[in-house]
């Protein structure tokens, strides 16, 4: 690991751990709740404690002045619903562009058991060894996803965040198993720091305790996108999810700190 990889490393994280907010799903979904104004989410979960937002390489000129001093990552890589095939991300960006936009680290998609796999693994392979060569850390976003293949299963989980790690990543993202004693095992196929997706928004109750479970089974934080920023409140619930990954705090205590409901 570079010194250039360490210090981008640090501007997305606190001491290891990591709240990020994904707001990439224009490309994806459209301009959903939360991501008309851009500007005023991004500025909301910042404030919260967010260490870092997502976007692909375009919307960085509505990032910068309203990110409060945290980090930015730049996604290489993207579909539509409305396209033929969802898991068919294709390259969006390059590590250069995205240093050029003023990134401090860049992500990537695969879709690992789907038909798109092979593909996806030379490209990923191509982002990391071009992150190299900047000191640019690479966010692999790497998904258990494909026929067959259960999205929640701890050892395609394991496989998946290992895959990672093998292809030269430096932090992952995948989903969560369900429970923090299944989510050990994922955390422990890899030496990289391992971060939870949100996937669809649920209470604020559910989204707390998942990432209490990540946490206490030695994960690194999460990659939250539309769990943050479709919320009525951006800013508390972001306050909330910081409360467990850097303060340690329990689900009642983050929800309550947050002045959050605390009923289920």
């Amino acid at each position: 690991m570079t010194t250039g990889i360490d210090a981008r490393l640090d501007r997305i994280g606190t001491d290891g751990s990591y709240v990020i907010v994904p707001m990439d799903h224009g490309i994806t979904m459209g301009a959903v709740q939360g991501l008309k104004d851009i500007e005023a989410t991004i500025d909301g979960v910042t404030s919260g404690g967010a260490d870092a937002v997502l976007t692909q390489k375009g919307v960085a000129p509505r990032v910068h002045d309203n990110k409060n001093g945290q980090g930015y990552i730049v996604h290489l890589n993207g579909s539509t619903t409305i396209g033929p095939d969802e898991q068919d991300k294709r390259m969006t960006g390059t590590v250069e562009e995205a240093v050029r936009v003023g990134a401090d680290a860049v992500s990537f998609h695969i879709n690992v058991g789907s038909d798109h796999e092979p593909d996806q693994i030379s490209q990923l392979s191509e982002v990391t060894e071009q992150a190299q060569r900047f000191g640019m850390p690479v966010l692999a976003m790497a998904y258990a996803r494909g026929p067959g293949v259960d999205s929640e299963d701890p050892e395609a989980l394991g496989h998946a965040v290992r895959l990672a790690e093998e292809l030269g990543a430096d932090i992952v993202k995948t989903g969560y198993s369900g429970d923090a004693d299944s989510f050990q095992h994922v955390v422990e196929s890899t030496r990289l720091p391992v971060v939870i997706a949100g996937g669809s928004k649920g209470t604020d109750r559910e989204t707390i305790e998942m990432v209490r479970g990540v946490m206490d089974a030695g994960g690194a934080g999460v990659s939250m996108g539309r769990s943050i920023f479709q919320h009525e409140d951006p800013e508390a619930i972001a306050r909330a999810v910081a409360g467990v990954v850097h303060d340690d705090l329990s689900t009642d205590d983050a929800l309550a700190e947050a002045g959050l409901a605390l009923e289920a």
